[in-house]
Order: C-alpha cells, then sequence, then structure tokens
C-alpha cells in the first residue's frame, strides 16, 4: 500500500464487501438479488483503475475511479434514500 491509488481503491473494495456481506445476511430487510456480475465489476473497476494509477496514467485512472464509484451508486444502490427502481 504505497500509493494514493492503492488507498482509494481498497477503501472501494472494503465497502464493496461490507455491501455484500451486509445484503446477503440481512433477514429484516427485502432481501435484495443483486447479481454477483454487479460486485464483480466494481471490483475490477478498482484493480484496473488501481493498477493503471500505479503505472502512472493518471488521467485514465481518476476517471476510472469516479466511474467505478457512479457504476456502484448507480446498480448498487447503497443508500435507503435513493431507492432501487
Amino acid at each position: 500500500m504505497q500509493t494514493v491509488y492503492d488507498w482509494v481503491t481498497v477503501a472501494i473494495f472494503a465497502g464493496l464487501v461490507v455491501l455484500f456481506v451486509q445484503r446477503s445476511t440481512s433477514e429484516h430487510d427485502a432481501p435484495e438479488h443483486d447479481s454477483l456480475l454487479i460486485y464483480l465489476g466494481a471490483g475490477l473497476g478498482c484493480a484496473v483503475a488501481n493498477y493503471i494509477g500505479n503505472q502512472g496514467m493518471h488521467l485514465l485512472a481518476i476517471p476510472l475511479i469516479i466511474a467505478t464509484i457512479i457504476f456502484i451508486l448507480y446498480y448498487l444502490r447503497p443508500f435507503k434514500f435513493w431507492p432501487k427502481s
């Protein structure tokens, strides 16, 4: 963990793990039926952004991190105030 990209992408990935575990073990809420492929896509976005950022391609890595966050917010909808459609 030497670069900013390492810290940012690991933090996003840790949030994904917490969201997945919370939704897969929740008994009180209606079960969320998110495909594992959505989590895989978000995880790959983190991994590719980290790799590209560590290679020094900052103009590609930063938009990819932002796109990954938007992807997570749009498809996984982790917040209650933004209901799933």
